[in-house]
């Protein structure tokens, strides 16, 4: 039988002549400093490599995720601190918005110095990236990642509404110049069914009678509902191929978002009340559907 040598201890250099009390303080400092370099190599690796910085206890994330601008006490009104910054450079954003031809109107975002950085929301505020919310009439309906967005008749009611995008960093802080968010807001007449789509005179110069309700045909319909933190029925997988439409219609018993990955549509899902997304699926894979403040799984859309 062979016997192996014991692992060798790996011991702090002494000095010649140093006694018991230097040797142990000459330890100290060398596991200190291995100690720190550890926890250096650990914030560095940490967070997935997103452009966090940790936080102190007791102090928010907003409060210490990055050095772009000013963070201001001020708040945008949805409970987002505002992220001052200089005007010159500052980003920019102009929104226009266009009926849709089959519902609802197209939005079009169009920003300066900004671009959409969705791989990186939640990280470290830097300059010129993050994301938009949009508003009607100051309630939130929707994260927005890209420059184009579909709001459906659905969501609007009937009346005169203000329809505005705000753009925020990616710690969720809201862009500022001069203590005001960046946004563009617009005015939007809903008629109620078939908002968003105009109506032609009628014959003879009359008055014109408002359309009937408006149907989008879709070939598939995906019916959920949230109760107490469970959905039902159980999350499965929907079947689609590429180019058909589908409807989305949740039930919540509580307040929250519907947000259909990689598709990056939205929806507000009203406390009790069901809401529907209609969405045309025209890119192939799997697609998680999911609500964002509970982060339940709803369906995953399989587009083949």
């Amino acid at each position: 039988m062979t016997r192996r040598s014991p692992a060798p201890t790996i011991t702090p250099p002494v000095p010649p002549g140093a006694g018991a009390s230097g040797a142990a303080g000459r330890a100290g400092r060398w596991v200190a400093g291995l100690t720190a370099g550890l926890l250096v190599a650990g914030a560095l690796g940490g967070c997935g490599g997103r452009a966090t910085t940790h936080h102190k206890p007791g102090t928010s994330h907003q409060e210490a995720s990055g050095p772009a601008g000013t963070l201001l006490a001020a708040q945008d009104g949805q409970g987002h601190r505002l992220r001052q910054v200089g005007a010159d450079g500052a980003p920019e954003v102009q929104l226009s918005v266009r009926p849709d031809t089959e519902d609802g109107w197209n939005l079009q975002l169009t920003v300066r110095n900004f671009r959409f950085t969705p791989d990186s929301t939640g990280g470290g505020a830097v300059l010129g990236g993050g994301h938009a919310h949009l508003l009607l009439d100051g309630r939130k309906l929707a994260r927005l990642y890209g420059p184009w967005h579909h709001l459906s008749a659905a969501q609007v009611p009937a009346g005169g509404h203000t329809l505005t995008v705000r753009l925020y960093a990616d710690d969720h802080t809201a862009w500022a110049v001069a203590g005001k968010p960046v946004e563009s807001s617009t005015t939007l007449t809903a008629t109620g069914a078939g908002a968003g789509h105009g109506h032609a005179p009628a014959p003879g110069g009359g008055p014109s009678t408002p359309a009937g309700p408006r149907t989008t045909p879709v070939d598939r319909t995906v019916t959920v509902a949230v109760r107490d933190g469970k959905v039902e029925p159980p999350p499965g997988r929907t079947e689609l191929e590429r180019g058909r439409r589908v409807a989305l219609t949740v039930t919540s018993d509580t307040a929250d978002t519907l947000h259909v990955h990689g598709y990056d549509k939205e929806l507000a899902l009203p406390a009790g009340r069901p809401a529907t997304l209609v969405l045309t699926v025209d890119r192939a894979g799997l697609f998680e559907v999911e609500t964002h403040d509970t982060g339940l799984v709803l369906t995953q859309l399989l587009v083949r």
